[in-house]
């Protein structure tokens, strides 16, 4: 199976970490799960994370035919357009896409301004597609249960998980967003199981099992059916189902979740200006 070169960047302050995925023979690439800096307090954005991709893009000489989306992150915002303005590609995500929009473009008022059928989005993969990244053969595989519209993409010998699965002594992701599901989370698991033992898994997000004093996002589909905390080869469905939401009912919401869900919904632009030229994001009381 074909060996795709794989860069990784940690985002410290989001914990999340992007892709650049490339075909050595041909220099084509492709980047997954991006991040656009943001900074809460101020509401303002910085292109820190990003630049640091399209520097080491432009230094390899690659051409980027993607710009790979998981899902709809809850945790940071996506710097897909800035991506694409620097480095062209289609900006990819899965076509369930359009069931978070629905469901936030209602929580967030979004106004018949918001188009609900994913048409920010470049490309909607279906489940079980196939594309090229140059010579490298590639599937889009729907993982539903963190969200509904969650994706892995399997690369040659390399599958990126997003938020699906996390570092074996780390776990599972969690299943109550609108839209999530215990049970569906489970069988999207087994997909990525039934995987060949040795492909390699990128982890969209670490945060340091307990013991642990390191950062890490690489493992294998053999060290997550061996050795996985939550859910490994001989985890029962209803056994997960009752771990997954007990769990999920102690849990906070993610910091940015507020920003970074009606950023991602549309692709990672931001907002139309209002009236005064100003760009504004909403924050409902009481509503999550």
């Amino acid at each position: 199976m074909s060996k795709p070169a794989v860069q990784s960047f940690f985002d410290p302050d989001t914990f999340t970490v992007s892709y650049i995925v490339s075909d050595p023979e041909t220099a084509r690439a492709a980047i997954v799960d991006s991040v656009l800096d943001f900074d809460q307090a101020s509401g303002r954005t910085s292109t820190r994370s990003a630049d640091r991709i399209v520097d080491q893009v432009r230094k390899s000489g690659f051409t980027v035919e993607w710009i790979l989306e998981t899902h709809v992150h809850a945790d940071h915002l996506s710097a897909a357009p800035f991506l694409q303005k620097e480095l062209g590609g289609t900006i990819g995500i899965g076509g369930h896409v359009t069931d978070v929009q629905k469901v936030f473009g209602d929580l967030f008022d979004a106004g018949p301004g918001f188009a609900r059928d994913g048409s920010q989005f470049g490309h909607l993969f279906q489940d079980g597609e196939t594309f090229r990244i140059g010579n490298i053969e590639a599937e889009a595989i729907w993982t539903p249960g963190h969200t509904p519209a969650c994706m892995v993409y399997h690369i040659g010998d390399a599958a990126f998980v997003g938020d699906t699965l996390f570092m074996p002594d780390f776990g599972t992701a969690r299943c109550d967003f609108p839209g999530g599901d215990a049970r569906e989370l489970y069988r999207s698991v087994q997909k990525i199981y039934a995987l060949p033992d040795e492909t390699r898994l990128f982890m969209c997000h670490d945060y340091k099992a307990p013991g642990r004093d390191y950062f890490a996002w690489e493992t294998t589909v053999a060290e997550e059916k061996a050795h996985n905390i939550h859910l490994d080869a001989e985890t029962t469905e209803e056994a997960f189902v009752k771990m997954r939401t007990e769990r999920d009912a102690t849990l906070d919401m993610p910091r940015l979740i507020l920003p970074s869900v009606q950023i991602n919904m549309r692709a990672g632009n931001l907002p139309d200006p209002a009236d005064n030229g100003l760009r504004y994001l909403k924050l409902p009381i009481d509503a999550v």
